[in-house]
């Protein structure tokens, strides 16, 4: 499946270079799984998130989707890196802005090609065997039985916050600093480089604090921080200080990405892991896809330039506080009592 989905990757790369019909260009992109953020997104990533989660034990488990989210993150800061030196260098020699941009999706496409070879090595231990005979007394919906009400729970809390994320998608705030700073390319990749590299620092950050203090309030507490930065950044006056808190925003905004994915593995069902990553994947996915449309109205308009940060800062503090208030007695089998070492009968 995970082979299938980088070739859907690759094909929409394809299709990218080829054409400027926009259905097919919107088509391409919904069945490629094109992320406009940066970020992985589409059905695939329940299926990796379920098949770490089931390689490795409770108390790794944190560290590993950790480490995970930081390799994505490097990979994303070098590939902004890259493409804003790539696009910068080739339109200063003369290349029409188009056929540059297409030079790096047609790279794009061949990286899809590559993924699929490499999934193709991966072995039999990523699965889950299957419980044949085994009699459930919840019944089955969505991939759920037991956890059912707590995913859904999780999901419309997930869907708050990437409405909220919606506003402030990378390729948004990519084209508000060329609006507001005019920014070029080479400077834009500069900043995202930087910016990636930072949040997956975070992750790996989010280790040590989350075995302190718990995943619950690991993602509170960093999150709402993250949250008010991200609403000064449109007041800042020039491009430094504005990229400055931009950084330091990014520096902490992802403590609670690899804190979130552990936390929907640890409070389910092994069998409902892939279940339950792809209703609150597709949670996620849903409550992101209008706010973009919405965000691009407001840079339409020179007064409103500045609302996506603040509106995505209130709605993604919203999100944490109902998230604290719905589950912060509901802890992780690693943060039970059970799992804690005996201090008598030694």
């Amino acid at each position: 499946m995970l082979a299938i989905g980088a070739l859907l990757l690759a094909g929409a790369g394809a299709v990218f270079c080829v054409t400027q019909t926009y259905w097919l260009l919107v088509l391409a992109a919904t069945i490629g799984v094109i992320s406009p953020s940066g970020n992985e997104v589409g059905p695939f990533l329940s299926i990796e998130q379920a098949a770490l989660a089931h390689i490795v034990g409770d108390g790794e488990r944190t560290a590993v989707f950790a480490r995970y989210h930081l390799a994505g993150s490097v990979a994303t800061a070098l590939g902004a890196l890259v493409a804003g030196s790539v696009v910068s260098g080739l339109q200063g020699s003369g290349w029409s802005p188009l056929t540059s941009f297409r030079v790096l999706i047609a790279f794009y496409a061949g990286l899809g090609v590559v993924l699929a070879g490499l999934f193709t090595r991966l072995t039999p231990a990523v699965e889950l065997p299957r419980a044949g005979g085994v009699e459930r007394r919840a019944p089955v919906r969505l991939g759920l039985h037991q956890s059912t009400r707590v995913v859904l729970k999780l999901s419309s809390l997930f869907a708050l916050d990437a409405f909220g994320g919606g506003f402030v998608v990378q390729s948004i705030v990519v084209y508000w600093f060329y609006l507001r700073f005019g920014a070029v390319p080479s400077t834009l990749g500069a900043i995202f480089f930087g910016a990636n590299l930072l949040a997956g620092a975070s992750a790996l950050a989010a280790v040590p604090l989350a075995r302190r203090i718990g995943l619950i309030r690991t993602m509170v507490f960093t999150h709402i921080p993250s949250n008010i930065l991200l609403m000064l950044v449109p007041v800042m006056p020039t491009l430094p200080l504005s990229i400055a808190v931009f950084l330091l925003r990014c520096s902490i905004s992802q403590m609670d990405v690899p804190t979130r994915q552990s936390y929907v593995m640890a409070v389910v069902a092994p069998d409902e892991r892939s279940a339950a990553s792809a209703v609150t994947g597709v949670a996620r996915t849903a409550g992101a896809a209008v706010s973009p449309s919405l965000a691009g109205a407001c840079l339409a308009v020179p007064a409103l330039v500045g609302l996506p940060f603040l509106l995505a800062g209130a709605l993604k503090a919203t999100y944490d506080v109902l998230l604290w208030r719905g589950f912060r007695a509901v802890g992780p089998p690693e943060e039970r009592p059970e799992a804690a070492p005996r201090a008598s009968g030694r």
